[in-house]
């Protein structure tokens, strides 16, 4: 159990904001913005109700949000610049050469037409189609932690062939319509660019359904556990087979009880099947089907293709597949204390700057409860010696 926190821990953490602060001051040529972000920052980390352009203005100590609005959308700064610092950063103090990168999307909820990307689309959030915005993310989780670590905002096919609506929103000219999997492929490959080492890659069935996305990771010598929808096709020695179908034909005996890992409530706990497909390639790797079914509705079942090293053991595509909850956690918390959803702009460059800062204060977070929980408890006194 983590030891409670110092004054020396506390005045420590307060110092985190003043070394992002000096990361990101190289990338503001002007001193007013980089003031401004620092500040805009610190009002993300506050205890404000909400973190949109009147509150953060008001716990900067300015009357009107002009500053606050400035920063977001005129300000000579490169937000990308800046997600390259906090994939340094967030990888810096959460690395684990166990660790997962995790692709997932999570909706905006937004009135009228005008903020970029916005119609009615399917949200995840919502559970249902809603009037919203749709960014994919990229999160890292490990042992030491999880955090945000990259973004993209989706562009939905009406938008990226209507001219009118591109120029209001200031979407720039090279931006073209690309899938949710083409997104989550960019920003994998801005990551391993940067230098972020996983041991596999997960994501739900919109990229595991995707086989481009599948054969990327696989030409870029990354391991997954993708989950796919139950009419997923998979050759099972003599045809081409629905996974469903081929989980209906498994014996009693290929079924394991374990846990997918912590939940809110306890242990996740499922039984689970994990099926070979063919043998393993020049590389050592081989193909999976993963089963996970509830142990008292069991037509309750979720499949998941998994390649890797051929000697990899169940339980350890159980423990991929079950770290999905952490990109979860990333948004609940980057929306619930670093006001992710809070913004106000409509803009596409403002909703990048938004959230890249919106994921730094997740990443500090991150990093000051990594260090909290691996600093050891005191010794006690009085013990017999």
């Amino acid at each position: 159990m983590p030891a409670q926190p110092t004054v020396t821990d506390v005045r420590h953490w307060a110092r985190e904001l003043d070394v992002v602060g000096a990361r990101l001051a190289r990338r503001f040529p002007r001193a007013e913005p980089r003031r401004r972000a620092v500040e805009y920052l610190r009002g993300l980390l506050s205890d404000a109700e909400r973190k949109n352009g009147w509150q953060l203005a008001e716990k900067a100590g300015d009357a009107a949000p002009y500053g606050v609005q400035h920063l977001l959308g005129r300000a000579d700064w490169d937000a990308d610049r800046a997600r390259d610092d906090l994939i340094a950063y967030a990888h810096g103090h959460l690395a684990d050469p166990r660790g997962v990168l995790i692709v997932d999307e999570t909706g905006f909820l937004k009135k009228g037409t005008k903020s970029a990307g916005v119609q009615r689309q399917y949200s995840g959030t919502a559970g249902r189609i809603e009037n919203c915005q749709i960014g994919v993310f990229l999160a890292f989780a490990g042992r030491n932690g999880h955090a945000l670590l990259d973004r993209e905002l989706y562009l939905p096919k009406e938008w990226a062939g209507d001219a009118d609506r591109r120029a209001a929103a200031r979407i720039p000219e090279d931006v073209a319509f690309a899938t949710k999997p083409q997104l989550a492929e960019r920003m994998l490959k801005r990551a391993w660019r940067a230098g972020v080492k996983a041991a596999w890659v997960t994501g739900d069935a919109v990229y595991g359904n995707d086989v481009r996305f599948r054969r990327a990771l696989e030409t870029n010598g990354q391991p997954y556990v993708l989950a796919v929808k139950s009419d997923q096709r998979l050759y099972d020695g003599r045809w081409r087979d629905r996974v469903d179908a081929i989980a209906d034909r498994l014996p009693a005996k290929a079924w394991r009880k374990a846990s997918a890992g912590a939940g809110s409530k306890g242990p996740r706990v499922y039984d689970w099947a994990a099926v070979p497909f063919g043998g393993a390639d020049e590389r050592g790797w081989r193909l999976w089907l993963l089963v996970r079914r509830h142990r008292e509705r069991r037509a309750e079942r979720a499949y998941y293709l998994c390649r890797g090293p051929a000697d990899t053991p169940r339980r350890e595509l159980i423990r991929v597949a079950g770290s999905r909850w952490a990109v979860e956690e990333c948004f609940e918390r980057a929306k619930g204390e670093c006001g992710l959803a809070d913004y106000e702009v409509r803009s596409w460059v403002g909703w990048y700057r938004h959230v890249t800062l919106s994921m730094f204060a997740l990443a500090m977070l991150a990093a000051i409860r990594s260090r909290a929980e691996s600093r050891p408890a005191p010794r006690e006194r009085g013990g017999r010696g």
